[in-house]
């Protein structure tokens, strides 16, 4: 008998710990007025100021994506863009620029992200040294941004208050960072193009959003003992909805026009194909974040034509004096040769589709880098080719 009762008594036992740290947690949990505070934001580290703290917009960059402030400078990453490519816009040095913002002069960057610049740049990128390429999708996309219509003008510098740097250190995250200069993650993440899991890396450079004023007070409604809380009135109470005439389903009105044709409206851009630029197998294919092209296998000396017709946009050359050729077609479509060499056209020549415009230059192997561009953003050329 005895031994029954100890087995019963023993969970007893080893439950009034648990009870007693339960009640303890729950009137700990209660404000000085009473009600309960499910969040414990009585304990300390409440969010709640900075989630409601007003800030204002990011400045606006201008056509670099270059954000000045009276004491340094950041560039703001556009779509497919390389820590590489950054830097060749900016005339900066790519390994300068990675080792700045602890990245690799490889690393992609998502669309809105930030890199502060080690030096500031002037008004002519043309003026500073060239950057030196690590690969040949980095050189395509440094000769694309040679082929604007107007050159760059000079950045003004931000007026009004300057934003605080902060230098991640180890084991901080958004969340702590926000917390310590009482600002919402949301206003963090935006100004500093973070992903959507808010990941920050040790030694990435933020910038701490600007204040527009303190946090709004909000007044609660309070209300009696034991009644709910008010039903806000609907807009509808007031001014009634407009009287509709519906019609029965599948009735189709009077006025409805015609579908049009779609079809028949396609032009000459949207429907056509692209002829292959070079004669061989494709050796490396398309990757958004690491070659924004095709690479073909061909024979040195082997023809290089153009994809379709078109009129030559700009013909420049890499840092080892290697040609890169890019074409404009209609549609407002781009293509480029990259590893190409004994040049048959210049710029501003007319070219049509199949025409030969250069020879694929010797290499080990010998290829012809190709891409399809709609303005900054690479396009898969698998989509366009015959």
């Amino acid at each position: 008998m005895q031994s029954q009762m100890s087995t019963f008594r023993l969970p007893v036992l080893f439950r009034l710990p648990v009870l007693l740290l339960c009640s303890t947690l729950a009137l700990g949990a209660c404000s000085n007025t009473g009600a309960m505070d499910w969040d414990l934001r009585s304990l300390g580290n409440s969010t709640a100021d900075a989630a409601r703290q007003s800030t204002a917009s990011r400045p606006a960059a201008d056509a670099r994506g270059l954000i000045s402030y009276p004491d340094y400078q950041v560039a703001v990453a556009q779509r497919g863009d390389t820590v590489t490519s950054v830097a060749a816009r900016l005339g900066l040095g790519a390994d300068q620029l990675a080792a700045t913002n602890a990245l690799k002069s490889t690393d992609p960057l998502r669309q809105g992200e930030i890199l502060l610049l080690p030096r500031r740049v002037g008004a002519d990128p043309a003026a500073a040294p060239a950057a030196t390429a690590t690969n040949v999708t980095a050189i395509a996309t440094t000769a694309l941004d040679r082929v604007g219509p107007s050159p760059a003008t000079a950045t003004p510098v931000v007026a009004g208050r300057e934003p605080t740097r902060h230098r991640v250190q180890r084991g901080e995250t958004a969340f702590t960072i926000a917390r310590t200069y009482n600002v919402s993650v949301k206003a963090l993440a935006e100004w500093n193009g973070l992903g959507p899991d808010l990941g920050v890396r040790e030694g990435q450079t933020l910038i701490v959003p600007l204040a527009n004023g303190p946090a709004p007070v909000l007044e609660p409604v309070v209300t009696p003992p034991g009644t709910g809380s008010p039903t806000p009135e609907p807009p509808s109470a007031k001014t009634p909805l407009p009287d509709e005439k519906t019609l029965p389903a599948g009735k189709k009105p009077k006025e409805t026009p015609a579908s049009p044709d779609l079809g028949a409206s396609r032009t000459a851009a949207s429907s056509a194909r692209f002829v292959m630029p070079a004669q061989g197998s494709i050796i490396l294919g398309y990757d958004k974040k690491k070659n924004q092209g095709i690479n073909i296998a061909a024979s040195a000396g082997s023809p290089v034509k153009s994809a379709a017709a078109g009129t030559v946009a700009a013909i420049t050359k890499d840092t080892d004096q290697v040609p890169i050729v890019v074409i404009r077609h209609d549609g407002g479509l781009l293509t480029v040769y990259a590893g190409v060499d004994a040049l048959k056209v210049k710029k501003g020549d007319a070219v049509s589709a199949g025409q030969t415009i250069a020879a694929v230059r010797a290499g080990n192997p010998a290829f012809l880098h190709f891409e399809v561009r709609r303005g900054v953003d690479s396009l898969d050329p698998a989509g366009f080719l015959q």
